[in-house]
This record gives C-alpha cells, structure tokens and sequence, in this order.
C-alpha cells in the first residue's frame, strides 16, 4: 500500500483533490488530484484576489473548501497571527494574536510553520513553540507552548518544523542540541530531542518519544516535519535529522526503524532542513550542504545498514537539496536544488534521472515544489514562480509575483479548488477561476 492510500484512509475521498490541508497538501507529499489549474497568469491577468499580509513569513497557505488558513508575523505590533480568509472573496473571516515577537535571528521569523486542518478546527504552531487551534468560526479551542512544557529550544536558529496532523492525532518533532546554543536551552535539566504525539481536540499531550542521536552541535538541530507512510500494511511515520531517517509507530511514536548516517565524520554544522519524501516502496533523505541524497528501501526494521540504501546521488551532482523537499508525484521524485539550481526528475527505485533542468533567474529556490495535472510549481526568493512540464522538463511560463527588493520568500505553493494559493512577502495572491 502506497502513502496515496494511508491518505484516503485519513481523510474524505472528496477532501483528496479539492483542499490542501497541510503542508505537503493532501497527499503528504507535494501533489494534488487538482485538474487544470492556471499554467500562466500574472499579477494584473488571472487573479481571483489577492490580499495584503501584516508582515513576512514562510508557512504555507492551507486550504479546505472555502476557507483559507495563513500563519503570518505582524511587524508593526511585533506580534505572531492566525489568519482566515473567505476563498472566494479574499476577504479576512477572523484574525486571531497567537503570541508577541517575530523572530531570533534575521534569516526566518517565527511564523514559517504551516498551520494543519482536518476540516472542523485548525492548529498554528509558531517557532517560539506555541500552539493555538481554532474551530472554523474562529472560537479558541486550546492553546499551549511547548518550550514552557519541555523547556527552551536549544536552536541555533528559528525553529521551524510544522506539525502534522493525522487519524486524530497532531504529530510534532523537536529535534534539537543537548547542550544550550548562544544562550539558548533550559539549564535546570537535561535536554533531549523528542517527539510529541498530542491529542488535536484538547492539546494534551497522549506520548512523548525521546528521540537520540549521535549527531555532534549544530548536526543535532532539524528543522523537518514528519511524514505519514504505509508499506505491505505497515503505518508509520518517518522523521529527518540528527544524521539519521527514522519510522516511528503512530499510536505510540515508538522507534521502529533507524538508516544512518549521511554524516559519518559527525561534522558539526550539518543541520537538516528537507522533511522526508516516500513514494513507490522508497523514502528520500537529503543530506545537507550539497551532499547527497539517499533513497532507503522501505519496510525496515531495527537498525538498518547500507542494505537498506536503493541509490544515492554521488554520481550525479545535480541531486542534492538543502533545503527543498522532494516532491513525488506521477510515480517519480522531483528533486529541486537550492544548491546547484536544479530540477530534476528521478525514477524511484533505480534513481535514474529522467531529465533536468537549470532552475531559471538568478534568485535561491528554497521552496519546496507543488504538482498538479503535469504541472510543477516552485517560487524563488525574489517570488518568482516557475511552472514547469512534468513529462518534457520545460520551463512553461516564469510569473514574477513579489515586489521590487522583496528577498528570501520561501512559501511552497498550495494547490486546490482549481486555484494556486501563492504567499510573498508581502501579499497572498489567489491565481485562478473562482468555483
């Protein structure tokens, strides 16, 4: 059984094609069931709406029927926001303060996780470690902050990681140092990495997971979100970071599998930043700062040795990412680089490229692509979004949507109803008919 098929056991068949509740959207892994939508537009032709933000951040836009849902800072009152918007209007439904302040250091800002829906409330984290769910009505269900829980971050960065929600339970990895980072971290107690398996109607935490590695510094930090898989009947979640790709029980967040590692020097600076990709029996890790990535045969169990590893991508330079995570979909990898401004289609279980292309402009690429009906969408960080044709490896169309100087926009782009649902600096645009 493929993850296409834990998906329509999570979620309603009509939910599949039409909304993009998370993340990597429906699938769990970048694509959509979606038919046409727009392949070419600009910012005055092809727009349904399009929406002011209060300040910068990198979360994704989520989308179920006729409600839109963005994470969002406002730089002028310094604050975090969750925000709804009507799809077809454009117009604010609510807006809710989740927390006050922006950021920890100038390269991210605390809203950069995507908020999750499973189509009767919806749940923002932020990377301060709040957490704040809401009914569609904008009613507060919970809230809570894990660093007052479990203890301050130790991050060298923004903590950036988006929950996952999933057969009635919200999922959340914090994958860090044990040892504080430039004043950061608790002191009044160990600290480990873990994970936390919530319950989504109330907050309270069903199981926390310690999660170790022997990752040294800076390689301990991950900034991954989990990723729901089923293989030969076997569900799981798998988890990047700390130098090692791991699959863990849902219902208890029990360890069933460990590959490792792509880092076997145990350099110290090697943060993880790509979640993991899984289709057709394999599951993609991308190692960091332009080393490869390794496609691990799934099924696994204990500690597992290069056996498990399908391929990796020492030959082919191309096939490295960062950042990015891979998308699967039309049964095939692709593979964007931040790195070598890359994107690049790759068989799964042989790791064949089936074609590549240089990435166009001169802006980093740290999105991660979205696919729908032979279509590839990815933005860069002047928000400049590439279409690509999936079968022929053409540029189709370069649509510029940011503004003159914006710089490190990073939002993937959300697809659903039809429409593309693109977040810059700036503004969130809706591209397309409305339905």
């Amino acid at each position: 059984m493929s993850i296409l098929s834990l998906a329509a056991l999570t979620f309603p068949a009509t939910a599949l094609s039409d909304n993009w509740p998370q993340w990597r959207g429906p699938h769990f892994n970048g694509s959509s069931g979606e038919k046409n939508p727009p392949a070419a537009w600009s910012k005055t032709d092809g727009i349904a709406w399009s929406l002011d933000m209060p300040g910068p951040s990198a979360a994704t836009p989520i989308v179920w029927e006729e409600f839109v849902f963005v994470s969002s800072t406002d730089t002028q009152t310094k604050t975090l926001q969750a925000i709804c918007i009507d799809r077809k209007t454009g117009k604010i439904r609510w807006q809710k303060e989740t927390g006050v302040g922006l950021q920890k250091d100038r390269n991210s800002n605390y809203a950069s996780p995507s908020p999750v829906t499973d189509g009767k409330k919806v749940i923002f984290f932020y990377g301060n470690g709040e957490f704040a769910a809401f009914d569609f009505a904008g009613k507060e269900l919970w809230s809570r902050n894990i660093q007052k829980d479990y203890g301050e971050f130790a991050f060298q960065w923004t903590f950036a990681a988006s929950p996952l929600l999933l057969s009635g339970k919200l999922y959340m990895p914090v994958l860090q140092r044990n040892v504080p980072v430039n004043g950061r971290g608790r002191t009044d107690g160990p600290i480990e990495s873990f994970l936390l398996g919530m319950d989504p109607e109330t907050g309270r935490t069903v199981w926390k997971q310690a999660r170790p590695s022997q990752a040294v510094a800076e390689s301990k930090e991950a900034y991954s979100t989990p990723m729901p898989f089923e293989h030969n009947g076997r569900k799981e979640f798998i988890i990047a970071g700390g130098d090692d790709l791991s699959g863990h029980d849902p219902e208890t967040g029990k360890e069933l599998w460990r590959w490792g590692t792509w880092n076997p020097a145990r350099i110290g600076h090697w943060r993880l930043v790509p979640s993991p990709s899984a289709g057709a029996g394999i599951i993609l890790a991308c190692a960091p700062k332009g080393d490869p990535v390794y496609a691990v045969k799934a099924g696994g169990t204990g500690v597992l040795d290069d056996s498990a590893v399908a391929w990796k991508s020492s030959e082919n330079r191309q096939l490295t990412s960062d950042v990015p995570t891979p998308l699967f979909y039309d049964g095939d990898f692709f593979i964007l680089s931040d790195v070598r401004r890359s994107l690049t289609r790759v068989e799964p279980k042989t790791g064949k490229v089936k074609w590549s292309l240089e990435t166009p402009g001169r802006k980093k690429f740290e999105s991660s692509p979205s696919g729908a009906d032979g279509k590839i969408y990815f933005m860069n960080f002047a928000g400049e979004v590439v279409v690509v044709d999936a079968q022929k490896g053409e540029v189709l169309s370069v649509v510029g949507m940011g503004e003159e100087g914006d710089d490190m926009t990073r939002s993937s782009i959300s697809i659903a109803q039809g429409q593309l649902f693109i977040r810059t600096n700036k503004k969130l645009f809706c591209v397309g008919k409305n339905s």
